[in-house]
């Protein structure tokens, strides 16, 4: 196994665990506060419907159970994984009623063979009720919590239409630690966002080094169909950065996060039916190539 520069996610796994372990990405069809009709919100300018990950797969009416038992099956086929994590990927996995998210995260562990749970959701979505769900659900199985934070600047949240402050996010990993200091938190930024400079996003990692973060979801700024940000692309009010000034970007924040900090993800993954702009997004291997070597291995 070529050895990264870097503390990947996988390798943090099988450090952990003894042995790979595969995450199971789960679509439970929860929505958003910044989506719900009641809020008014309208939604972050960069999402579509579908929300993130996998999407669409609760409106074709297949249950927790089934997607982890499906996923695990596959997994097991392809990496010979033994051991794996359910991870609630798409919109806010812990906005709903505890006794409901409780039945989620439950039947999401199916057996003995999942040994964590990862949780995607926003720093407006943490309360002490949340993580007493999660603890009674985890059955003493690791956890990590994802918060979207996506900029450390609050002009930059507004401007997205993001509908938290940097201030709760800080709060919510403050209210994680003190219940909890064995959760995994991961703080999921985007670069690229509408008139962030290179200081901006440098800033937002000087942030999560400070706050002392585990880990990191990186992803590039991406245009879909059917969304807010697409009007201001076609318009020509919004630029997108380049392939190459999002590795530099990404390396260079790479450097500065704190010894140990778990990387969970170096760039994102858009849908490609739907992906309006950039097109080097979907160069996976070609981004993670380049950003490895600016990182000088």
């Amino acid at each position: 196994m070529k050895k990264m520069p870097f503390l990947a996610l996988n390798q943090f796994l099988r450090e952990k665990f003894g042995e790979r372990v595969q995450k199971i990405p789960l679509d439970a069809g929860l929505s958003c506060p910044n989506r719900d009709k009641k809020t008014g919100r309208g939604g972050c300018i960069y999402c579509n419907g579908l929300g993130s990950g996998t999407g669409s797969l609760v409106l074709k009416n297949i249950s927790i159970f089934q997607q982890m038992k499906e996923g695990m099956a596959w997994a097991q086929k392809r990496y010979k994984a033994r051991k794996y994590i359910a991870y609630f990927q798409s919109f806010s996995n812990t906005y709903g009623d505890p006794a409901y998210l409780y039945a989620l995260y439950k039947e999401a562990i199916i057996n003995d063979k999942v040994v964590g749970l990862f949780i995607g959701t926003r720093p407006d979505c943490i309360n002490q009720d949340v993580l007493h769900t999660i603890k009674m659900a985890s059955s003493h199985r690791f956890v990590a919590i994802e918060l979207g934070l996506q900029s450390a600047n609050d002009k930059t949240l507004r401007l997205i239409n993001r509908g938290h402050t940097v201030r709760a996010f800080e709060e919510a990993v403050s209210m994680i630690r003190r219940w909890d200091k064995n959760i995994h938190i991961c703080a999921h930024i985007i670069f690229g966002l509408p008139s962030e400079t290179k200081h901006d996003m440098l800033n937002t990692i000087d942030f999560l080094r400070r706050i002392d973060i585990d880990g990191v979801k990186f992803h590039q700024l991406y245009i879909l169909k059917n969304t807010p940000i697409s009007n201001m692309y076609r318009n020509k009010k919004i630029a997108i950065l380049s392939m190459e000034d999002y590795c530099n970007m990404v390396s260079e924040g790479i450097k500065r996060l704190k010894n140990g900090a778990v990387i969970h993800r170096l760039q994102a993954d858009p849908p490609k039916a739907d992906l309006i702009a950039p097109d080097w997004s979907l160069k996976k291997h070609e981004i993670r190539e380049k950003i490895i070597s600016l990182l000088g291995c």
